[in-house]
């Protein structure tokens, strides 16, 4: 069984870069203290590294 990742947004994308802000929403974040489960992949990880301090992150 693969590990999955419960990503939560817990910042505002209000004033950060464009980029951060498309990424955020790549992940299917749209709300603050809203979660969504993903596959750890490298993908994954690479765009929680991106915005790590918009996001907390926890293995499921």
């Amino acid at each position: 069984m693969s590990k999955k990742l419960k990503i939560t947004q817990v910042k505002s994308t209000i004033g950060r870069l464009e980029n951060q802000k498309r990424t955020v929403k790549a992940l299917g974040l749209i709300k603050l203290n809203k979660s969504v489960i993903h596959e750890d992949t490298p993908v994954i990880r690479g765009m929680v590294e991106k915005v790590k301090h918009l996001v907390t992150i926890e293995e499921v």
